[in-house]
């Protein structure tokens, strides 16, 4: 039998759908969701206890009662899910990633937060039913026993089995349209005859990507060669809000943009400020404030703090002389483009 902790297997990053010879293979695509990877236990027996484990292999059903007694009361024993956790915000009306991160850092309170943040278990994966495991089963196998498994227990919330198809036009439908959806930023295509390998990247992510624009408030490295963009918007108040930061730019890239950049006057917006390496991380980056008057066109996908911040670096594609620091969206207009 399966015990945690079980290494998840994982999605290679793609830019388009794989070519006709992956497809003619035979695969299946489904919707990327925006939230926690999560593999759930339920007890061997009786007496026994619902186990949620994260990607890293840490134990955090504390987190989650509500979803623990869900469990506990409708899933059978010796049952793995590998899946998604995602939160509802009663609230907004939309799945939150930032009450995600709240209920996956607090201990205390559980009962309250899940009251007012309820969590929700996409699955897309079963590894191991009744105490048998399927790792070794064709993914196709595995699906099918996963839909029946919803099937025969009449599964319905915190469970949620993630919508999937073997139809590639289906799949573009989903990639252009859905994502407009909270919570949706993608696919996922998998290989129909392709086992369950712990730790392997054997499966492709394609995230939605759109572009549009931001103005360029901070550098990396020096005014002639600079390495990356810490990008921001205007507020609703005229205020210059970080944003996100790009990725390191291409040799041309950096050239292109060293000419056009401006000493930063005194009284930047952001003097003082000190902006991290990458989202949740504590590292800080080492910057240099630059006259913000430059716009850059960037290549962002879905993953958007609510308040704004993109949390995954963007890709710099070039500036926009043609447009003005006003033309730039709002700070929180999320992915929509510059007109223009």
């Amino acid at each position: 039998m399966l015990r945690p902790p079980v290494e998840p297997m994982l999605a290679q990053a793609a830019e388009a759908v794989p070519g006709p010879a992956v497809l003619r293979a035979g695969v299946a695509y489904e919707q990327k969701l925006d939230g926690h990877r999560a593999i759930l236990f339920t007890a061997a027996g009786p007496g026994g206890s619902v186990l949620v484990q994260t990607r890293r292999g840490a134990l955090v059903q504390d987190r989650w009662p509500d979803l623990v007694a869900a469990a506990e009361s409708q899933l059978p024993h010796g049952l793995v899910l590998d899946g998604e956790l995602v939160v509802w915000d009663t609230e907004a009306g939309r799945l939150s990633f930032e009450a995600l991160q709240r209920r996956a850092a607090t201990r205390a309170r559980g009962a309250a937060l899940a009251a007012r943040w309820p969590a929700y278990f996409v699955a897309f994966d079963l590894l191991q039913h009744d105490g048998q495991e399927l790792l070794a089963h064709p993914y196709a196998d595995r699906r099918a026993l996963l839909e029946n498994l919803f099937t025969d227990r009449a599964l319905s919330a915190p469970w949620t089995l993630v919508p999937q198809t073997t139809d590639l036009a289906k799949a573009r439908e989903w990639l252009e349209s859905w994502t407009d959806v909270s919570g949706v930023e993608g696919i996922v295509v998998k290989p129909l005859n392709s086992r369950y390998l712990p730790g392997y990247r054997g499966w492709t992510k394609i995230r939605r990507r759109d572009t549009t624009e931001a103005i360029v408030g901070a550098i990396t490295g020096t005014l002639t060669r600079p390495q990356l963009l810490v990008l921001g918007r205007h507020d609703q108040h005229g205020r210059l809000r970080p944003v996100g930061r790009t990725v390191p730019l291409r040799p041309d890239a950096a050239r292109q943009v060293a000419e056009h950049l401006t000493p930063a006057a005194p009284r930047h917006p952001w003097t003082g400020a000190r902006f991290s390496a990458t989202w949740g991380n504590r590292e800080v980056l080492d910057t240099t404030l630059v006259h913000p008057a430059l716009v850059a066109e960037v290549s962002a996908d879905r993953a958007v703090d609510h308040g704004g911040i993109y949390r995954h670096p963007l890709r710099f594609q070039r500036l926009r002389m043609d447009v003005t620091v006003q033309d730039v969206p709002r700070f929180g207009a999320g992915p929509s483009a510059a007109a223009g």
